[in-house]
């Protein structure tokens, strides 16, 4: 009897129309074109500018295309995870109202924080699912509204972090193909490092931590560079190494967008080659838990059945690993 494994079968995405260049953020804090491209290696992010709307809508927008491009109902889909560190409403499930909104009618829904893991978790999460065999078709979406906890006066965060959407279908296979190994790692050494101060149990929300700016994302840019480096790295080049892969083996490397000097130390540690990398932090900054499934939305024609890829990711908490997958199908 063949082992089942799960995996991706449609990839989905959405990013908003308004583009926020790093021209446009030179009229806005301290900062220029040139500082921002060599530090970071963005030059525009996107960001969600439509009434009333969350990360839910970019979520259900993300479903919608792949459901549209698998040619299936949502009604097939079993379970729906949205991967976010920015829901739309503390407590009430973003997930449940995605799934609803798109017609995904015989799904449970749940949502999953990791912050920019998420997505990583996420896959493993399916996976597991997927491969107990209870269910079939698993819709993992990863999105953030980013620009809804960003302080636009803040020139250490306001420049990395954009909005978008990603989604993917993991399905049952037996021809061994998709999620192979997973190595997930957390530390609560890094709770300081990266954060927003209030808004949650420890400090609810008040008239002062609103007066005080206490809402927005806060970062140790240091402190949170030296971790991500040597963390995905290592994460990277050990799940190479247990599989017995080497840089020749491996035709992709995935890498949270976070940072382009933080993507070239992780791709110098597993050796693999420049034009091996999925890159697009250029166009959309750090989108969180969207980076990795808008790498596959993006890269999709350029993804061969039986190419193995490596993902890998970094985010606050701290929460970082990598998952090594064997890709399912020929756009």
């Amino acid at each position: 009897m063949k082992k089942t494994t799960a995996a991706i079968t449609a990839v989905g995405g959405y990013v908003p129309d308004f583009v926020l260049s790093n021209k446009v953020l030179e009229t806005m804090v301290d900062t220029n074109d040139e500082w921002i491209t060599t530090r970071t290696g963005i030059k525009e992010r996107r960001i969600l500018k439509e009434e009333n709307a969350g990360t839910s809508f970019m979520a259900i927008k993300a479903a919608e295309d792949l459901l549209h491009k698998r040619g299936i109902e949502a009604s097939e889909i079993d379970f729906v995870l949205v991967a976010t560190a920015t829901p739309d409403l503390p407590v009430a499930s973003t997930a449940a109202y995605v799934a609803s909104e798109i017609g995904a009618v015989n799904a449970f829904a749940y949502d999953l924080q990791a912050a920019c893991s998420s997505f990583l978790y996420g896959m493993s999460t399916a996976a597991s699912y997927i491969e107990s065999g209870r269910y079939k078709k698993v819709l993992v979406i990863g999105a953030d509204k980013m620009s809804s906890i960003i302080d636009y006066t803040d020139r250490t965060t306001c420049i990395i972090f954009g909005d978008g959407a990603g989604a993917v279908l993991f399905e049952p296979n037996e021809e061994g193909l998709g999620l192979q190994d997973e190595y997930l790692r957390s530390d609560g050494i890094g709770r300081q490092f990266l954060k927003i101060d209030a808004g949650g149990s420890i400090l609810p929300a008040s008239e002062e931590t609103v007066k005080n700016k206490q809402h927005y994302v806060y970062q140790d840019g240091k402190s949170v560079f030296k971790f991500a480096v040597s963390n995905m790295a290592d994460v990277s080049a050990l799940i190479m190494e247990r599989n017995n892969l080497t840089k020749d083996d491996v035709q992709w490397l995935a890498p949270h967008q976070a940072n382009k000097r933080i993507i070239d130390a992780t791709a110098n540690r597993m050796g693999v080659e420049a034009d091996k990398v999925l890159i697009n932090i250029d166009r959309y900054g750090n989108t969180t838990s969207a980076t990795l499934p808008l790498l596959l939305y993006d890269f999709e024609k350029q993804l061969k059945k039986g190419d193995n890829i490596i993902f890998a990711a970094f985010g606050g908490g701290f929460t970082w690993g990598s998952i090594y997958l064997k890709w399912a199908y020929n756009s």
